[in-house]
């Protein structure tokens, strides 16, 4: 019995779609699953698919023969080794099941989860959570090793900047700034014209700092309550470690009047630079201000 070219295609398409539609038929070779069922047969290693782009490396399908993707850092896995429907996890990957998940009423679904969370410095000077993630983002570049474990040396880097902001006088404002860097950097404000560090003794202003969200990360906010006039102007966001400085800025808009709403509007300006470590927590009266009226602070 001759097939003709157009049912032969066809065939071929419904195949290709059944194959990605269920578990079993995408991690085995389709044609093998053909000739075999869905029982083990003889292993033939040529009739098995080439997996590619593997970003957590391969694993044996449930037969022990055909090389298949393994599944990434939190996908759905299969707790038992015995069962292929969800797949196995791929290099440095376990699963597990989520306990908060339990704990919060929640049906727990395994997932994969790298077995170490030490991080690592990548060879461009980049951190990465873990060796999983490494893997992750050089799977297409070929055999690249990690330059180090632990996270990479580095000056700071502002990630998340304090936005423009305009509010009416009595009203309040909260500035941001979230700042990555290892090792931990050292977050300040000040107010551009003011040499010294807020808050200083004003009561109405007042500044917070706390490790995160980052693992190597430092968020800080500055508070000014009850705004009057005299507090509009440019604010600045400046922290630093043994590697190098860097700050960002942020202009506050005050408007006279005491409406029930305020808006803000988006913006910020940033510039980094070199410190010498002696001068790491040198805040004295004579430090230069020029090292913020070098940035630009008009819009």
């Amino acid at each position: 019995l001759k097939m003709k070219p157009p049912v032969v295609i066809a065939v071929l398409v419904v195949l290709v779609q059944v194959s990605q539609s269920f578990p079993a038929l995408y991690h085995r070779g389709w044609w093998r699953l053909l000739r075999e069922g869905d029982s083990c047969g003889k292993c033939d290693l040529a009739l098995c698919s080439e997996p590619t782009h593997c970003p957590a490396g391969t694993v044996l399908d449930r037969c022990g023969c055909c090389p298949e993707c393994g599944n990434v850092e939190g996908q759905i896995c299969d707790l038992d080794q015995g069962n292929h429907f969800y797949g196995q996890c791929g290099d440095n990957l376990e699963c597990r099941l989520d306990a908060d998940e339990a704990r919060f009423g929640e049906v727990p679904e395994p997932q994969c989860v790298c077995k170490s969370q030490e991080s690592v410095c990548g060879p461009e000077g980049k951190t990465y959570e873990n060796i999983c993630q490494f893997n992750k983002a050089y799977a297409t570049r070929g055999n690249i090793s990690v330059k180090h474990k632990g996270p990479c040396e580095s000056a700071p880097v502002i990630s998340m900047p304090p936005q423009d902001a305009q509010n009416f006088t009595g009203n309040d404002i909260i500035f941001g700034c979230e700042v990555s860097a290892y090792p931990m950097p050292h977050l300040e404000w000040k107010k551009k014209g003011n040499k010294m560090f807020l808050p200083g003794d004003d009561a109405h202003i007042s500044v917070q700092a706390r490790g995160g969200p980052q693992k190597y990360g430092v968020t800080g906010w500055l508070q000014i309550q009850g705004l009057k006039k005299s507090d509009e102007g440019v604010y600045i966001c400046h922290t630093k470690n043994k590697y190098g400085a860097t700050y960002a800025s942020a202009r506050l808009k005050v408007i006279d009047g005491s409406p029930s709403t305020f808006a803000f509007t988006a913006g910020s300006r940033s510039a980094s630079y070199n410190t010498d470590y002696d001068a790491y927590y040198d805040h004295s009266e004579e430090e230069d201000e020029e090292e913020y009226e070098s940035g630009d602070y008009e819009n």
